[in-house]
């Protein structure tokens, strides 16, 4: 599932193959995967529209189109931003092609579409889109960070994945982080001490830089997420067996003797 890390790399992939260029044409190959728009009013408000600075917050990326408007992409579980030559054959999943100038084309490509793409007319619609939005994870403050879990009833973990409270994380990072932080995903946010909310916190930001400069949650054998699919998986720290359970509703993965 596309988390932060994986929206900065598309983020990338705009800002590299389509920012500044005009939208020629745009070919909605399966509308399933827009989200309040028509295809027929997709193409007559973005085409001959130029792409402006793609911005990101959270797990959304934003690109303004000029007079106000902005396309908004959501990738759920499986989408992507691909770019490609107009010649380029076209994959099963590319279900809206954005032809730009320069024979260059943006694809969105999903499989199961389960979010999809948005198109703001206004300023105020992507401010109430925004608005249900927690602070974007990598602007967050510690002050705030610790402030946030000490208001909380529920799990930690459930706390971390929150979009309202946090945005940008999801299952693997929040796996991580607290498998770094040596924090129980299931434990109250509320009661961790001062010390273990700092943790977390320091957690977050080391693996969200990394990830971030690879685009991705990294599975390095050193991380929680390199081991996590393994048929017996193993702590890379202690070398324990990884515990699964549900927390929060989600498949959790986690190491008993080294998070308390």
């Amino acid at each position: 599932m596309p988390e932060l890390p994986d929206v900065e790399g598309f983020r990338n992939v705009l800002n590299t193959c389509g920012r500044g260029r005009r939208i020629r044409h745009v070919d909605v190959r399966d509308a399933g995967v827009l989200r309040g728009v028509t295809a027929r009013r997709l193409r007559r408000e973005v085409e001959g529209r130029r792409l402006g600075r793609p911005v990101r917050h959270g797990k959304l990326l934003v690109v303004p189109i000029g007079d106000g408007r902005a396309l908004i992409w959501h990738f759920g579980m499986t989408g992507r931003l691909v770019c490609c030559r107009a010649a380029e054959p076209l994959h099963p999943h590319d279900r809206v092609v954005l032809t730009l100038h320069g024979e260059r084309q943006l694809r969105y490509r999903d499989q199961r579409k389960l979010q999809g793409l948005r198109l703001a007319a206004e300023p105020r619609e992507l401010e109430r889109l925004l608005a249900r939005l927690g602070p974007d994870a990598l602007e967050m403050s510690r002050p705030a960070f610790t402030k946030l879990l000490s208001k909380r009833r529920g799990a930690v973990k459930g706390v971390l994945m929150d979009q309202s409270s946090i945005a940008g994380l999801g299952n693997l990072l929040s796996d991580e982080i607290l498998w770094r932080a040596r924090v129980a995903p299931g434990r109250a946010a509320r009661e961790l001490s001062d010390a273990e909310a700092r943790h977390v916190f320091t957690a977050m930001r080391g693996v969200l830089a990394t990830a971030t400069r690879a685009g991705r949650v990294p599975p390095r054998r050193t991380w929680l997420t390199g081991h996590r699919d393994d048929t017996e998986p193993t702590c890379p720290r202690c070398g324990g067996r990884l515990r699964a359970r549900r927390v929060a509703g989600r498949h959790t993965a986690c190491c008993d003797h080294c998070q308390h």
